[in-house]
């Protein structure tokens, strides 16, 4: 199999590339970049990029796969296919399964998987807590060696300082990060952030301090033993202003946050609009101008989606009885060149790195670049080119978002996982 791109933009900030030049793939990885054109006469395959930007393919390292157990919902072939639709290559499932990921037999399961079903590389996440119920903790040893490349109780918190610092002197190790979903139950009671939306609603108010003092907590314990940890989903200013200090001061602390937390507010839940229910809930416009401080200053590493797709039951019934989460692997893209590259938050160059380069990074696995010898995992789109999002053409089971209508930019044109031609033109090809 052979495949040339030719008269892109390739920018894979990984290597320091920022040009228009040709990438040319054999056997599934990237065997030259710079390549000359007269490869044009030989046998292979030729993707014209002419105008367009050729990026790795993107490493979404928060994603909710649903299978094992929670198939209804979602599984790993139709989470993957809504992957690559929008340009995400690679995924770290959350291990909220049913069963629960806490143990090898799981992980193994979801490898396999994903061998026999998946569009994009799926890379498992154990749990830290046997159960994700915070007492015993699992095996970290056992998932690594079986290929989990984290371990969380995302969902839930680790309310044990205890066990959070076990989990870390654990994960550090076997080389594998903790990504901690910082919440405190007794703060975090309610349906939406607290203030005068939640209190015109008539709705139970979720405090900031609910995922700040968490993080704070997670930080200081990281500290204290020199290991590692990954704050996911970061919505907040006070959390952003903790992750700040703690990088200054040498904390071995990482973190995430997601396009709804920097493309939306609160306001978003007005009419009762259960597509905007998540947790950590939708803030305010000042903890949007935050997170996008944080994402132009680098104390935010990654942009993830933490896709989190349901039944429509789930969605469609009384607010407060509503599932938390939206899906995002199909908008992603589009809502950070949206709300980050032309607002000039960001470069494209600084979006690629947050959406790819850091994510592989954290996790250790080798994706997010487009060096000679690495996998052929590249995507290819115009960023100025306009798409509507429509959520009953989503390929995910779930069709919770509430970015249906919205005009965003970008939509990947053709997706290369492995050196294989996923998507063509917008289309499926397998």
């Amino acid at each position: 199999m052979k495949l040339l791109i030719k008269n892109g933009h390739v920018i894979d900030p990984a290597n320091g590339i920022d040009e228009v030049t040709n990438i040319f793939v054999e056997n599934g990885v990237i065997s030259e970049v710079g390549v000359d054109n007269d490869l044009d006469g030989l046998d292979i395959e030729i993707i014209d990029a002419s105008g367009k930007i050729v990026a790795p393919g993107l490493v979404d390292m928060h994603v909710h796969l649903r299978e094992p157990g929670q198939e209804y919902k979602e599984d790993i072939e139709t989470g993957t296919r809504a992957a690559v639709c929008g340009g995400v290559t690679s995924v770290a499932c959350m291990p909220n399964t049913d069963p629960v990921c806490d143990n090898e037999t799981v992980v193994t399961y979801i490898k396999k998987r994903a061998e026999e079903v998946g569009y994009a590389n799926v890379f498992p996440v154990g749990a830290i807590s046997k159960g994700l119920e915070g007492k015993l903790l699992a095996e970290i040893g056992e998932m690594a060696f079986a290929g989990a490349v984290a371990v969380s109780d995302d969902g839930r918190p680790v309310e044990n300082s205890g066990m959070m610092r076990r989990a870390i002197e654990y994960a550090k190790m076997f080389d594998v990060i903790v990504i901690s979903h910082c919440e405190d139950p007794a703060l975090g009671e309610g349906d939406m952030n607290e203030g005068a939306v939640a209190t015109a609603m008539g709705l139970r108010g979720i405090s900031p301090a609910a995922e700040e003092v968490m993080a704070a907590r997670d930080i200081l314990v990281a500290e204290a033993i020199g290991g590692r940890v990954h704050i996911a989903h970061i919505s907040t200013r006070g959390t952003v202003e903790l992750i700040r200090e703690a990088k200054k001061r040498g904390v071995k602390v990482t973190c995430e946050t997601c396009p709804h937390y920097f493309a939306l507010t609160e306001e978003a839940c007005m009419g009762f609009n259960t597509n905007a229910k998540m947790n950590p809930p939708l803030r305010t416009a000042d903890d949007v101008a935050a997170i996008k401080e944080g994402l132009a200053d680098g104390t935010i590493d990654c942009i993830v989606t933490d896709h989190a797709p349901h039944h429509p039951d789930e969605k469609q019934c009384e607010f407060g009885y509503a599932k938390n989460g939206i899906v995002g692997l199909e908008t992603s893209l589009g809502l950070g060149i949206k709300c980050l590259v032309k607002e000039g938050v960001l470069t494209m160059s600084q979006l690629i790195e947050k959406m790819a380069v850091n994510p592989a990074h954290i996790l250790g696995i080798a994706k997010g670049s487009l060096a000679v010898g690495q996998a052929a995992d590249i995507t290819i789109f115009d960023p100025e080119k306009p798409w509507t999002v429509d959520i009953t053409k989503l390929h995910s089971k779930g069709k919770n978002s509430p970015y249906d209508g919205f005009e965003l930019f970008g939509k990947p044109e053709y997706v290369i996982v492995n050196g294989e031609v996923i998507v063509n033109q917008f289309e499926l090809m397998r």
